[in-house]
């Protein structure tokens, strides 16, 4: 049913845009930015499971050259398995990044309808893509030094944190009532704590820490850092799950993604247990710790997306008389 005001024959009601969502978007735009946003988020999984594999593998120097492997775009007569990792891990991230390019093209060129924190997002995700192949040409430059692969590691988590949360800000109703106060409260720590364990296993695997732990029994205050660590993430992770079901009709779409990753850390846990069991001897077990890992700080991104969301203040459409 339509309202205008009296003496008027016909009444539209219309919304401008509002600055915090893409209803204002021609269809093709608001596809296509959904579209891009859900793929940039597995590739740039894909591109720490692959860094992981690649650690793992021993593979960090199959390619001694960068950008290039043995001088080429493509090393096919010394191509084997550590030197595949190693040069498509190069290929995804350089990918993602022309990626990252066309999302801050497209955010600025439809900027008039387009949420006012698009194109700043944009340009923080392509910052820190940059940041990340810089990283990752310091790596082989100096040799897989442990700090700059521990940092190449942390860039590459903070990308990922803030493309999920990009995606959940534009394919995610603006909800109709904040969340509590306390829920947005708690995404922050979890996340927080999340990405300081990830940090500490990072750090960890780029000394070799746990290896020489477990063969030689040096370097264990950095595997004991990294297990001490897993409880508080864990229980602020388990605490926002469980969390989620308390949040009455304030949090319906975040509940899904809470409650996945309350399941996802427990299953990390059992992995982690299990990589130490095995004395890293397993590959497939250790990449698998470091998948879920990922996932992990995707899905809390989704959250901090939603909750970010949720805490924006709304606006309300204006009604707009046309006479006909």
């Amino acid at each position: 049913m339509d309202f205008a005001p009296a003496g008027t024959s016909q009444a539209h009601v219309t919304a401008p845009p509002t600055g915090d969502s893409l209803t204002a978007a021609p269809a093709g735009v608001r596809r296509a930015l959904t579209l891009l946003s859900s793929h940039l988020v597995v590739a740039v999984v894909a591109l720490v499971v692959i860094g992981g594999a690649t650690r793992v593998m021993e593979a960090g120097l199959a390619c001694p050259d960068w950008p290039l492997c043995y001088g080429a775009l493509l090393p096919g007569r010394q191509m084997n398995l550590q030197v595949f990792l190693e040069w498509f891990h190069r290929l995804d991230a350089f990918l993602v990044g022309l990626a990252l390019i066309a999302l801050l093209a497209v955010s600025l060129r439809w900027a008039a309808v387009l949420p006012r924190w698009l194109p700043w997002l944009s340009g923080l995700a392509l910052l820190l893509v940059a940041a990340q192949g810089a990283l990752g040409a310091l790596t082989v430059i100096q040799l897989l030094a442990a700090g700059t692969v521990t940092a190449h590691l942390a860039t590459a988590l903070l990308l990922l944190l803030v493309l999920s949360s990009l995606h959940q800000l534009l394919t995610a109703p603006v909800a109709a009532v904040r969340p509590p106060l306390w829920w947005a409260l708690l995404c922050g720590l979890a996340t927080l704590l999340l990405l300081g364990q990830c940090v500490l296993g990072a750090s960890m695997a780029s000394q070799w820490a746990a290896d020489l732990c477990l063969q030689a029994g040096e370097g264990c205050r950095w595997l004991l850092a990294h297990r001490l660590g897993a409880y508080p993430a864990a229980l602020a992770i388990l605490t926002l799950a469980v969390g989620s079901l308390f949040t009455g009709p304030a949090a319906p779409g975040p509940r899904p993604l809470a409650l996945t990753s309350g399941l996802l850390v427990m299953a990390q846990v059992v992995l982690g247990v299990q990589t130490l069991r095995l004395q890293l001897q397993v590959p497939a077990v250790t990449i698998a710790h470091q998948l879920l890992a990922g996932l992990l700080v995707a899905l809390l991104g989704a959250l901090l997306g939603r909750c970010l969301l949720g805490l924006a203040p709304l606006r309300q459409p204006t009604l707009e008389a046309v006479h006909g």
